[in-house]
C-alpha cells in the first residue's frame, strides 16, 4: 500500500508540473517564439493594347477525281502545281509557300459495296507578307484551278512588342489596385514580391479592308491581353 500511495503522489506531482508549464505566463518560457509574418497583398492586373494585322495566310486546296488512285493523285498534283506557280507570280515567296496536307481517298457507289474511283486532294498555305494584295492573291489561286480556299489567318508582325506593352500596363493596374486596397486598411505598401504571368491574344474585327481587290480582305485588329497576378508586401 505504501508504494501504491507513493506512486500516485509522484504521478500527481507530474500532473502538477505539467499544468504548471501550460498555465505559465509567456513572459516565462524558456525559448522565444517566431516572430509572426507581417503580411502582404496580392491582386490581379489585366492590360491590352490593339495592332492592326499586316500579314495573312491562306490555305489553297485541288481536289480531283479519276478511276485509279495514280490517275486522282497525279491530276490533283498537276492542279496544285499550276497553283503554286500562280501564287508566286502573284508575289508570293517561295519561302512562304508550304504544302500542308495530302490525301487520297476512294470513292464508293450507292450500295457502299464497291469501289467506282477515288478523289485526291492536295492543299498548300500561302503567307501573304503585304495585306493589301491578300485578295489579287486569292483571284490568281483561284484562277488557276484552287477549288477550295481556307482562311485568312491573320497575323501581325509586332505582336511580340505589342504583348510586352500589355504585360507593363497589366503591372501598373496590378500596383494601382494595390495601393487602393493597402489605403482602406490604413497600411503602406511595400516592394514587389512575387509575380505570376498569364495572358493572350484576341482578335477584334473592325471594318478596315484592303483596297482595289475583288476579294475584300477585312484585317480587323488585334487586341493583345496580358494578365498578371503580383503580391506586394504591406508596411
Amino acid at each position: 500500500m505504501k508504494l501504491a500511495h507513493l506512486a500516485l503522489l509522484a504521478a500527481g506531482g507530474v500532473a502538477i508540473a505539467a499544468f504548471a508549464g501550460v498555465f505559465q505566463p509567456s513572459g516565462a518560457r524558456s525559448a522565444p517564439a517566431a516572430d509572426a509574418s507581417t503580411g502582404g497583398i496580392t491582386v490581379l492586373g489585366t492590360g491590352s493594347t490593339n495592332i492592326t494585322p499586316d500579314r495573312a495566310s491562306f490555305a489553297f486546296g485541288t481536289v480531283s477525281q479519276a478511276a485509279t488512285a495514280n490517275a486522282a493523285l497525279a491530276a490533283s498534283s498537276q492542279a496544285v502545281t499550276r497553283v503554286i506557280a500562280a501564287l508566286k507570280k502573284a508575289g508570293v515567296a517561295q519561302a512562304d509557300i508550304q504544302t500542308s496536307d495530302v490525301s487520297l481517298s476512294p470513292r464508293m457507289n450507292d450500295n457502299c459495296n464497291e469501289i467506282v474511283g477515288y478523289t485526291a486532294s492536295n492543299t498548300v498555305t500561302a503567307t501573304i507578307r503585304k495585306l493589301g494584295d491578300a485578295g489579287d492573291v486569292v483571284d490568281a489561286a483561284v484562277g488557276a484551278g484552287s477549288n477550295q480556299v481556307y482562311g485568312p489567318n491573320l497575323l501581325a508582325s509586332d505582336q511580340d512588342a505589342a504583348y510586352r506593352n500589355a504585360l507593363k500596363a497589366a503591372v501598373a493596374e496590378a500596383r494601382t489596385k494595390a495601393e487602393t486596397l493597402a489605403t482602406a486598411s490604413s497600411s503602406t505598401l511595400g516592394t514587389i514580391t512575387a509575380i505570376v504571368e498569364g495572358g493572350g491574344a484576341m482578335p477584334m474585327p473592325m471594318a478596315i479592308g484592303a483596297k482595289d481587290s475583288s476579294v475584300p480582305i477585312e484585317p480587323g485588329t488585334q487586341k493583345i491581353e496580358a494578365t498578371v497576378s503580383v503580391t506586394f508586401a504591406l508596411e
